[in-house]
């Protein structure tokens, strides 16, 4: 949906942890292991929460030591720092305690936050954790590699340097101009337009900084703000519809994407360098919302791409209401399995998981579940990719390095980061399907409070007319996928 520029007002980090230490108070008395302050305070905070889970990286005088003491005590390994003995696990307090005595560990160091700036978004959905602590089907970390995310938007440029990877390419793989008919708006074909910046018009910027948000490479900034995007491994096929934003050239980027998502670009191109398509972003839609329509070509399209294996995900729209009536955006409310429409979450600029739904983010009507949105993700005061002369990034009034970058808000940002989480998943299990990855999403989804109550889900759990059923957290719904 179109950009609503906002200022951001405060810093990012994440808030200091104030509770007594006495797992650490007790540690200089023990003949075990040294844990950690923070993650004695993290143990101490468990106490009284037996079976919930937490991260921690074992310390060993070896790498074999430290896997003995991971699996003698029940924790499960995610990841391992070979050539420095360190086991990255995940358990309950009880096993950390046990791993603290085990032979040949050395130290329990907890998962914990550090201090950036502008990037909190990524915080608050779990996926800069997931990112470092998970792992894909194919061994690597989290990030989305292996697949390919179509985004139907203003376009992009692909030489912006957040979306560019290590060895001087682009993220980008195909590039392609949605080219309609001036005068009657039909006869709509795609263009393939190789390296050249297709977001330039009208609505230029809006592409660019939604591309950034699915999967922005890591970079860090003159000022030293760390920022990536929701799954900086992943691949973009950018469908440009430009300036005259129509339905019938959104759906010719979808039927272009249902006719070649297999092979994106091209049979002879390999996987390895342009992955299949398993998702599309959608940040677009009539404003004001509408009635669901199962016969238009649009939902035609995405049930068609659902039933091949790849979801669909729509901005819910930025009409805001009060559950009165249905404002949220008519495709996302389609119950197809994999077809998924999103709220945007206000991190308070902190990474919080308890923040608030955005003033602005279209309501569902209270009662009609279908129009509700499925989820929630970061869509408030998000900073990505976005040329400060192009129309929709001069609305942002922050502009970073140079004006490469400018923190704009909207549904239209919280989208992506479904769309790249959505990438993750798939990594995490390339043979789920799309109501698979929905099932996971939202039955992991926080609960957090702010705005509507939560009311029950005949497809299960609970969901609310404002945000759904809760914010997305990349880790737990990463797991549930497996």
């Amino acid at each position: 949906m179109h950009a609503r520029s906002l200022i951001a007002t405060a810093t990012a980090g994440l808030l200091a942890l104030t509770v007594g230490t006495p797992v650490h108070a007790q540690q200089a008395a023990s003949p075990q292991a040294p844990i950690q302050a923070f993650l004695g305070r993290q143990l101490d905070r468990l106490g009284a929460l037996p079976l919930q889970t937490t991260t921690v990286l074992v310390h060993g005088t070896d790498l074999a030591a430290a896997r003995r003491a991971v699996q003698a005590s029940g924790l499960r390994q995610l990841t391992s720092y070979d050539k420095i003995g360190v086991v990255v696990a995940e358990g309950t307090r009880s096993q950390i305690l046990a791993a603290r005595g085990r032979p040949g560990v050395t130290y329990l160091e907890g998962n914990q936050p550090l201090r950036i700036s502008l990037s909190t978004s990524n915080i608050a959905t779990r996926g800069s954790e997931a990112v470092a602590t998970r792992t894909g089907a194919d061994g690597k970390p989290l990030d989305g590699r292996g697949v390919s995310v179509a985004v139907i938007d203003s376009g992009v440029d692909p030489t912006h340097p957040f979306l560019q990877n290590a060895d001087g390419t682009s993220a980008v793989v195909k590039n392609l101009k949605i080219v309609c008919d001036p005068v009657t708006e039909t006869l709509c074909a795609p263009v393939d337009a190789g390296s050249a910046d297709t977001d330039l018009l009208s609505l230029g910027g809006h592409g660019t900084h939604v591309n950034g948000i699915v999967a922005g490479r890591p970079v860090t900034l003159p000022d030293g703000t760390k920022m990536h995007g929701a799954a900086p491994g992943a691949s973009l096929v950018d469908l440009s519809v430009g300036a005259a934003l129509v339905i019938v050239g959104a759906d010719a980027a979808l039927n272009w994407v249902l006719e070649n998502h297999a092979h994106p670009c091209g049979t002879a191109v390999p996987a390895s360098k342009c992955p299949p398509i398993k998702v599309t972003n959608n940040s677009y839609g009539p404003s004001g919302g509408g009635a669901f329509d199962p016969n238009s070509a649009t939902v035609k399209l995405q049930r068609a791409l659902a039933a091949e294996g790849v979801v669909t995900v729509w901005a819910a729209g930025n009409d805001g209401g009060d559950g009165s009536t249905s404002l949220t955006n008519p495709p996302g409310q389609d119950p197809t399995g994999g077809i998924l429409s999103v709220a945007s979450y206000n991190d308070l600029d902190t990474g919080t998981r308890d923040g608030k739904i955005s003033s602005y983010s279209s309501r569902g009507k209270n009662g009609t579940l279908s129009t509700y949105p499925d989820l929630s993700a970061p869509g408030e005061n998000i900073t990505s990719s976005c040329r400060v002369y192009l129309p929709i990034c001069s609305t942002g009034l922050k502009p970073v390095d140079g004006g490469n970058y400018n923190t704009i808000s909207g549904t239209s940002m919280a989208a992506p980061h479904i769309a790249g989480i959505v990438a993750q998943l798939f990594q995490a299990n390339p043979s789920a399907t799309p109501a698979q990855v929905e099932t996971a999403l939202i039955s992991t989804a926080h609960r957090y409070t702010d705005g509507a109550p939560y009311q029950a889900d005949p497809r299960g759990g609970s969901t609310s007319y404002d945000k759904g059923h809760g914010l997305v957290d990349v880790v737990a719904a990463s797991d549930a996928v497996r």
